[in-house]
């Protein structure tokens, strides 16, 4: 239903705006969300030439206990 125009502008609007989130140079900083981690790191006078991206929680062992058997083992002293 849209002009040709206004759909490419509109594709082009969605493309930079999914890059600017997935880029690690353009998102904000965590401790100063005016300034973007690529500024920050210009102003450290660093290069970013990697990064490995982790999830909250991940890489972290949870060890399963049996309440039960726990609850038993503190009963007997």
């Amino acid at each position: 239903g849209k002009p040709d125009a206004i759909v490419e502008k509109m594709m082009g609007g969605r493309i930079k705006k999914f890059l600017k989130e997935s880029s690690l140079t353009e998102q904000p900083f965590v401790k100063n969300p005016d300034m973007t981690v690529g500024q920050l790191a210009k102003e450290a006078g660093a290069e970013i030439v990697s990064f490995q991206r982790i999830a909250v929680g991940e890489g972290v062992e949870v060890e399963e206990v049996d309440f039960a058997a726990e609850v038993a083992a503190q009963l007997k002293g």
